[in-house]
């Protein structure tokens, strides 16, 4: 349970310290006093988020701090998993700096506003106005059938499985995305390798594929000159050959006098040599040349096959053209393996439906037997609450869809007067009825769970006389087992309350503050009177307010 509230510069609280006790605490105050106020900065503690509008004061930080007491309620394996030092009197503490950035503390360990939040479920139910409205929610309505089936280990252990479910779901599918992705990529693989592979590549061929082409293209040409080189040559009268001869000759009767000419003759001996070699390939090459058409196609095919796929390919070489051809015969490679894990994820999908399907009719059928017994502990307390014709009728229909708590749908049906049909919640109760319906389900969710503290935020809405008297009643008897704050505007409820607390504006100066202070017993019946009759309290008002508390 909470044991004390600290705030410090928040709204108009400039510094607020109140301590609490068990039992049920009343919380009064004229509307605008201050109330939701208080809420906020308990909210803050619990986790909600904050912004520079919190601050009362924008120069200074924003310090809520709150003490639970939490030694009965198991919550060791919380801080254990949380990485939190417990203690049996834990400290919340959330601070608001000025430059609107937010710190969080457990036991002066630093937090996030996650783990705030997650704590807050074990120690604060914080009933609000709007939270009625959720009454005619089906998610709502679960949570309040599967606390009467005690469905709590049941429905972790399908969202545990579920949650692997959904991930199996969707691994399975992105597998399958990328197996499609992967054929369709290995058909135009296949596709450009064959086409790389048929065309026979090798280093170095282009250039002289191409030399070939030109050679074949100036056959006649190539002849011609040829020919025209042997003629040069060989002519008898004034051949080359037989120039160089007699020019060597001659140089020959010059060689018994000095030795340079004896070199000179041997230059001339070794050009003549080589010319006659050359000539003689010249002759070789002139017997090779010939006309050959379909030599020349064909090179050509060859050569625009080649210049067409390094146009596709972007590139500029054979080279490079043979290196994709390797990438490729990489790639084009069996997709046997990803089959295979697309087959056992199938098989792993299909046993967890198995489990989620054995699991969720353990679900359906515990709601089922628990239904009678919360439809009677609601009819019980209603019929204390001015309802004593109400009927409930709650329908459970098994569906194929696998949802966080099971695969149930459900229609909560409701009728409050006899010989009326039964219908839906939010369609035919009214604000009055359904306050006293929710009042209703929170004492009886209050037998199953182990939470500290409750907070009703005005659940009296609609209800006055009698019926809030008896309201009043029931909270008082669920804080035999929890701690239970009611915010009211109704003295029959206020007067049902072991401490009673009241939240006051006051003005100092050019500030307007909010206070909240313990009322003693005279205070109390003034507070009373004040809400039976106004500012202007009668003697009647006094002793009906003195009856009241009595």
């Amino acid at each position: 349970m909470i044991t004390s509230l600290s705030i410090e510069n928040f709204a108009l609280i400039e510094k607020l310290n109140i301590d609490f006790s068990n039992g049920f605490s009343i919380i009064t105050g004229e509307t605008g006093a201050g109330k939701s106020i208080l809420l906020g900065a308990l909210g803050l503690v619990l986790g909600k988020r904050a912004d520079l509008t919190s601050l009362k004061n924008k120069e200074e930080k924003c310090i809520v701090e709150a003490i639970f007491s939490i030694g009965k309620y198991n919550l060791e394996s919380f801080f254990d998993t949380n990485d939190l030092d417990y203690e049996s009197e834990t400290i919340i503490r959330r601070e608001i700096l000025p430059s609107g950035k937010s710190r969080a503390f457990v036991n002066d360990s630093p937090v996030n506003l996650q783990q705030l939040q997650d704590l807050s479920i074990y120690l604060i139910d914080v009933h609000s106005q709007h939270q009625t409205l959720e009454l005619s929610e089906e998610e709502f309505q679960f949570k309040i059938l599967d606390s009467i089936a005690n469905n709590q280990s049941l429905l972790v252990e399908f969202q545990s499985i579920l949650k692997n479910y959904r991930n199996s779901k969707a691994e399975l599918e992105t597998k399958k995305n990328k197996f499609a992705l992967i054929i369709k990529e290995k058909e135009y693989n296949e596709f450009l390798f064959t086409e790389l592979f048929s065309a026979n590549l090798k280093t170095g061929e282009l250039d002289e594929l191409e030399q070939q082409y030109q050679s074949l293209s100036n056959v006649e040409f190539i002849k011609e000159n040829l020919a025209k080189l042997i003629s040069i040559a060989n002519e008898d009268e004034f051949g080359i050959l037989k120039n160089l001869k007699e020019f060597k000759a001659i140089l020959q009767k010059n060689t018994v006098f000095t030795t340079e000419y004896q070199l000179l003759y041997e230059r001339v001996d070794s050009i003549l040599i080589e010319f006659d070699d050359v000539v003689n390939e010249i002759n070789s090459e002139s017997e090779l040349v010939f006309n050959d058409p379909e030599k020349l196609e064909s090179i050509n095919q060859k050569l625009q096959l080649i210049y067409t796929l390094q146009k596709k390919h972007s590139v500029l070489t054979v080279e490079e053209l043979i290196e994709i051809q390797n990438e490729l015969e990489a790639k084009v490679v069996s997709v046997g393996s990803l089959e295979q894990e697309i087959s056992s994820l199938e098989n792993t999908i299909k046993e967890f439906e198995l489990s989620l399907d054995a699991i969720a009719s353990k679900i359906t059928q515990s709601r089922s037997e628990a239904i009678p017994n919360l439809t009677e502990k609601l009819i019980t307390i209603l019929s204390q609450l001015g309802m004593p014709n109400v009927r409930f009728k709650i329908d459970i229909q098994t569906t194929q869809l696998y949802q966080n708590n099971g695969k149930d749908s459900m229609q909560f049906l409701f009728s409050a007067n006899k010989g009326t049909d039964f219908g839906l919640l939010k369609k035919i109760a009214s604000g009055g009825e359904m306050s006293r319906i929710m009042l209703a389900v929170k004492a009886v969710l209050s037998q199953y769970s182990k939470l500290p503290t409750i907070i009703f935020d005005e659940i009296d809405t609609g209800v006055s006389g009698e019926i809030a008297n008896k309201m009043g009643q029931i909270m008082k008897e669920m804080s035999q087992s929890m701690q239970v704050f009611a915010i009211t505007h109704l003295p029959q409820i206020a007067a049902k309350g072991t401490n009673h607390y009241k939240v006051f504006k006051t003005v100092l100066g050019e500030n307007t503050v909010s206070e909240l202070k313990l009322l003693t017993v005279e205070d109390r019946i003034t507070e009373i009177a004040e809400m039976l009759s106004g500012k202007d309290i009668s003697d009647s008002a006094m002793n009906h307010a003195k009856a009241l508390l009595n």
